[in-house]
C-alpha cells in the first residue's frame, strides 16, 4: 500500500470519527460551472453577486495561504475557483455541526470530489470564482492525479484509465462529448427523413453482410456455436423485404482483425437502406448527411485534420476505380487486354506486393488501388464502379457485368462509407455466395459463407434498394482531429497490462 493512499485513508477515517461520511449518498446542485462563468462573466474585478448557489465537483488544485483558500474544482461542464475564508466557513460551522476551515485544510486532498454552498464573486485579480460559506466530502480519493503540469503523457495508459485522462485532459472529454453529439445528430437527421431504427441480433448463427473474420462463441443451452455480428445488412435487408422501406442501425460490430489507428475489432457503424433507390442515391444522401454533420459539430465546412485542410463544402468528387488507379499511379488496367498473368508480371516490376487472393484482374485492380491509390485520397472522393469480385451483395452493372453499382467515400485518406445498389436477384446471390463459400472452405475465413435463410428472404421478394454503412468511429476522428481510432472509442481493445512487482513512483506532485 503507498504511503499517499495510507495517509488518504486516515483521512477518511478522520472524517468518520469526526462524525461525517467520506462518501456521501447524495448533493443537490442548483447550477453548473459552466452557466455560473458564463452569466456572471460581466461582473467587475472585486464585485460580488448575491445570488446563493450549490455545486459539485472534484479538486484540481488547491492553495491555503493562512486563513484564505483558493480551491479549483471541476465538473462535467468546466471548472471554477472556490474562495474559501475561516471566518466565514467556521461563523457558519459554530451554529451547525458542520466542516470547518481547519478540516478542509486537513482532509481535503486535489482529487476528492466536494460540495459547497456560496455567493458569486469575482476576486480583484478578475477570477470568477464562488465564495464558499460551507462545504460537504462527497468521495474522498484515495489515489493521486497524475501531475496536474505533465499531466496523463503515456499513451496507453490514456487508454487503459480513461477515467484519469477524462479527469485531467480536456480535449478528451470534448472528444466524447463531440461523439455523443454525432451519434445523436445522426439518429435525429434519419428520423426526420422517415427512416425507422431496427435493432437487429449481435449473436448470429451466420456472421454475413461483409468479408471479415467474426468472433465465435457458444450457447450453452441450445448446443450451437454462434458469432458476434459482423455487419448488421442482411438483417436490415430483411426488414425490407418484410415491407419496410426505410431502415437503419446505429450499433456496435465486432471483426476479429488487426489493431491499428484505423481499426478496432469492436467498432460503432450506421448502416442504412432505403426502398426504390440506387447507390447514386446513397451517394447523395451521405454527402448530405455527412456535410450536415460537419458543419454542427465543426461551426465550418472547412476543417484542419491532422495538418490537412479538408474542405467539405465543395462538390465531392466522384471517380471509378480503375480510373483514379490510372490518374495517382499512371497503370491502365484496359491495356492488359485481359490478361492477368501480364499485369502481375508488370506490376511486380513496380514493386506492387501480390497476395495470394489474388487471382482475377479486379482483385488485382484492388489491390494495387489500396497500396498505392487510397492514402492519397485526402479530400471527399466517392470512389465508384468496384469489381464485381469483391462485391458479393452488390447489383451489377447493367452494360459491363465485371462490376457492379458499388461505391466507398475516402477522406484523410481512409474508407469512411461503403454502399451499393444492392444485389435483389436470388439466383445470382445464391452463385455469389456459394463461389465464397468455396473460398472459405479453402481457407480464406474473411469470405462470405451461404446464409440459406437470407437467400429465402430474397426469393419471397426484395424492392430494388440502396444500401450504406458509415463508419462512426472514423468519422468522429475527423471532428475532433484525432490520429487514432483508440482516441476516440472511450474504451478501446488492449492486450492485458503486465503488472509489474515493483511498486511505481507516484506522478503526482502530493507531498509523501
Amino acid at each position: 500500500m503507498s504511503e499517499i493512499r495510507e495517509a488518504r485513508l486516515l483521512k477518511a477515517n478522520s472524517l468518520i470519527n469526526k462524525g461525517f461520511e467520506p462518501y456521501a449518498e447524495t448533493f443537490r446542485i442548483s447550477h453548473s460551472t459552466k452557466f455560473l462563468t458564463e452569466k456572471f462573466a460581466y461582473l467587475d474585478n472585486g464585485q460580488e453577486f448575491n445570488l446563493n448557489v450549490s455545486l459539485a465537483g472534484r479538486v484540481l488544485t488547491k492553495r491555503v495561504m493562512g486563513k484564505i483558500a483558493f480551491f479549483t474544482i471541476t465538473d462535467q461542464e468546466g471548472k471554477i475557483q472556490l474562495y474559501l475564508e475561516k471566518k466565514i466557513i467556521d461563523h457558519i460551522q459554530i451554529n451547525a455541526k458542520l466542516l470547518s476551515f481547519e478540516d478542509l485544510k486537513e482532509i481535503v486532498d486535489i482529487g476528492d470530489w466536494i460540495g459547497v454552498f456560496g455567493t458569486i464573486k469575482k476576486t480583484n485579480k478578475g477570477e470568477l470564482s464562488i465564495k464558499v460559506s460551507k462545504w460537504e466530502m462527497l468521495s474522498k480519493s484515495l489515489q493521486p492525479l497524475p501531475d496536474k503540469w505533465h499531466g496523463l503523457t503515456d499513451i496507453e495508459k490514456r487508454y487503459r484509465q480513461r477515467y484519469l485522462d477524462l479527469i485531467v485532459n480536456p480535449l478528451s472529454k470534448n472528444v466524447f462529448k463531440t461523439r455523443a453529439k454525432c451519434i445523436s445528430l445522426i439518429r435525429r437527421w434519419l428520423d426526420e427523413k422517415d427512416f425507422l431504427e431496427i435493432e437487429t441480433p449481435i449473436l448470429q448463427s451466420e456472421a454475413g453482410g461483409a468479408e471479415a473474420r467474426p468472433f465465435i462463441t457458444h450457447h450453452n443451452a441450445l448446443d450451437i456455436p454462434l458469432y458476434l455480428r459482423i455487419a448488421t445488412e442482411l438483417h436490415l435487408k430483411r426488414m425490407v423485404v418484410g415491407g419496410f422501406e426505410k431502415v437503419y442501425e446505429l450499433g456496435r460490430i465486432f471483426r476479429n482483425e488487426g489493431i491499428s489507428t484505423k481499426h478496432n475489432p469492436e467498432f460503432t457503424s450506421v448502416e442504412i437502406y432505403q426502398a426504390f433507390s440506387t447507390y447514386i442515391d446513397m451517394m447523395n444522401l451521405t454527402e448530405d448527411l455527412i456535410r450536415n454533420i460537419v458543419l454542427i459539430c465543426c461551426d465550418s465546412l472547412c476543417i484542419n485534420y491532422q495538418k490537412e485542410v479538408i474542405d467539405f463544402s465543395k462538390p465531392w468528387k466522384r471517380i471509378s476505380m480503375k480510373n483514379v488507379v490510372l490518374e495517382y499511379t499512371g497503370i491502365d488496367f484496359d491495356s492488359f487486354n485481359g490478361d492477368l498473368n501480364k499485369a502481375i508480371k508488370d506490376l511486380e516490376e513496380m514493386n506492387i506486393q501480390i497476395t495470394p487472393k489474388v487471382n482475377t484482374l479486379g482483385r488485382l485492380l484492388n489491390e494495387v488501388f489500396e497500396q498505392k491509390v487510397e492514402s492519397k485520397l485526402i479530400e471527399p472522393t466517392f470512389v465508384i464502379d468496384y469489381p464485381i469480385e469483391i462485391s458479393p451483395l452488390a447489383r451489377p452493372h447493367t452494360n459491363n457485368k465485371e462490376l457492379v453499382q458499388r461505391f466507398e467515400l475516402f477522406i484523410a485518406g481512409r474508407e469512411l462509407a461503403n454502399a451499393f445498389s444492392e444485389l435483389i436477384d436470388p439466383v445470382d446471390q445464391r452463385q455469389r455466395m456459394e463461389l465464397q463459400q468455396s473460398l472459405r472452405d479453402a481457407g480464406d475465413l474473411e469470405a462470405h459463407c451461404i446464409d440459406e435463410d437470407f437467400l429465402q428472404a430474397l426469393e419471397i421478394g426484395m424492392p430494388p434498394t440502396g444500401g450504406l454503412g458509415i463508419g462512426i468511429d472514423r468519422l468522429i476522428m475527423l471532428l475532433t482531429n484525432s490520429p487514432s481510432i483508440r482516441d476516440v472509442i472511450p474504451f478501446p481493445l488492449l492486450k492485458p497490462e503486465i503488472t509489474s512487482t515493483k511498486s511505481e513512483k507516484s506522478t503526482s506532485n502530493e507531498v509523501k
